[in-house]
């Protein structure tokens, strides 16, 4: 059933109207790589590895990250450290940590699960890939540069000499 002539008239008006009122409105648009929008402090980007302040690697293979992901978006590793090759300060670390960005949901999951925060999302929200290859991150493209002081990894340490990274524990019974 048509419309009669005067409220086909009338809508027409009332979307003009429309269109008229929002000349004068704030645009929303954002130039986007000129401008960058503010990043919310839960706002979950891209992962990194991180290290301790003397350079040895916090992720020691354990791999509950991998487990935690529900997209099965993270491949781990582990290897055993040796006094030679120090990687971290435990057992074992990642000898091979990879990242498919395509599958991964930024879920957080991994960031929970890790027992060292040796895996955080950052605020890096820049993702971008030209082949299915460039979107899995290897270890090498997650970790952390060496902080200010610190040793790159493999760090040689004397046989039976424990590289203490973290702070001693309080002892619960005192």
């Amino acid at each position: 059933m048509a419309l009669p002539e005067r409220a086909q008239v009338q809508e027409i008006l009332r979307g003009m109207w429309i269109t008229f009122r929002s000349m004068f409105e704030k645009p929303v648009t954002i130039q986007y790589p000129e401008v960058k929008r503010r990043i919310h402090t839960r706002f979950r980007g891209r992962h990194v590895l991180n290290r301790y302040e003397n350079g040895l690697e916090k992720c020691i293979g354990c791999s509950l990250c991998a487990a935690a992901c529900p997209a099965d978006a993270i491949f781990v590793e582990s290897a055993e450290n040796t006094d030679e090759e120090r990687y971290s300060p435990g057992e074992r670390y990642a000898s091979t940590y990879e990242i498919n960005m395509l599958r991964c949901i930024f879920c957080g999951y991994c960031e929970d699960a890790c027992p060292t925060q040796a895996i955080t999302l950052e605020d890096n929200y820049e993702l971008s890939f030209t082949s299915r290859r460039d979107a899995i991150y290897t270890k090498e493209r997650l970790l952390v540069p060496v902080p200010e002081g610190g040793k790159p990894t493999p760090q040689k340490v004397e046989p039976g000499v424990f590289t203490r990274a973290v702070p001693e524990m309080a002892d619960p019974t005192d």
